[in-house]
């Protein structure tokens, strides 16, 4: 959970970290084998029946607009374990089980590790990568910024509503003595920013709050001609200077594309891979295409 006034390091303020994503089978449309009067499909794999009580259980992973998409997309999860736990099965692989898997992941790691077989990305295809996207390999630019927190909670309409005219009438006055942020800023704001003019110092990016993020790189330099709004209220901001992020050496990110270009080919092997295993396999109360269905993260 974020906390802080969200405005950066010198609020404390800090950004969640992003969750790990499972790789699935997709469909263009829910397609289900399954009368009105059933609660749940009746779905197998090579005669091995997906109860009802395992699609009730994987029912909360799998978040939807509808139950009927979300019962669909857990009886796909399914399947395609049970596809992956009969090829185990039919290969008897032997588990060395690494610190934090269980078996089942550490079985499944092994088969895929064992089944699926991708080249190396060599240094020429990173260069010419490099060499194509230059233009996403800058290091981020810094802001020296000052700001006057008018705080309101994010549900609060009409708090949000008065602080909203409140930075209004802040950002006229400044218009007229630019020279009084800071007593404005001790003054008004709610940020312990306030004691230092309400100056955060250097910000780059990752340092405060998405939606304020977002805006206060888009701004040149000097007072904001509008408050920004975050979910902690609104914000006089002024860029005391920007200073633009520099192009980034092929040594600095030559890592990084190594391992996108890499995940990438792993990803396309992983579908073909999983395109064969459901082509191959008597799936009965659930339709899903081969070749044609991507996977999505």
């Amino acid at each position: 959970m974020t906390t802080g006034c969200g405005c950066g390091g010198g609020c404390g303020s800090s950004v969640p970290a992003p969750e790990v994503e499972v790789v699935e089978v997709a469909e263009a449309a829910p397609a289900l084998i399954a009368s009105s009067e059933q609660e749940w499909p009746i779905v197998s794999v090579n005669g091995v029946l997906i109860t009802p009580e395992a699609m009730a259980l994987e029912l909360q992973y799998h978040p939807a607009e509808s139950r009927e998409s979300a019962v669909y997309l857990a009886a796909r999860a399914l399947v395609i374990r049970e596809l992956l736990q009969q090829r185990i099965s039919a290969l008897g692989l032997a588990v060395d089980i690494a610190p934090g898997e269980n078996e089942e992941e550490a079985a499944t790691r092994l088969l895929l590790e064992r089944e699926i077989s991708v080249p190396q990305c060599d240094e020429a295809t990173c260069l010419h990568y490099f060499d194509s996207n230059r233009g996403r390999f800058h290091s981020a630019p810094l802001l020296a910024v000052r700001h006057i927190l008018l705080e309101c909670a994010p549900d609060d309409a009409e708090a949000r509503q008065m602080a909203h005219v409140q930075a209004e009438i802040l950002l006229l006055s400044l218009a007229q003595t630019p020279g009084s942020f800071a007593e404005l800023a001790l003054k008004y704001s709610a940020c312990p920013s306030k004691a230092q003019g309400g100056s955060l110092g250097q910000i780059s990016k990752g340092q405060t709050v998405p939606e304020l993020e977002r805006q206060l790189f888009t701004l040149a330099p000097g007072l904001a001609d509008k408050p920004l709004e975050s979910r902690y209220g609104w914000h006089v901001i002024s860029i005391d200077q920007r200073v633009e992020g520099q192009p980034l050496p092929y040594e600095a990110v030559a890592g990084a594309i190594r391992t996108q270009l890499q995940q990438g080919v792993w990803q396309k092997a992983l579908v073909q891979y999983l395109h064969t295993l459901i082509g191959a396999a008597d799936i009965r109360g659930l339709a899903l295409q081969g070749a044609d269905s991507p996977l999505v993260q």
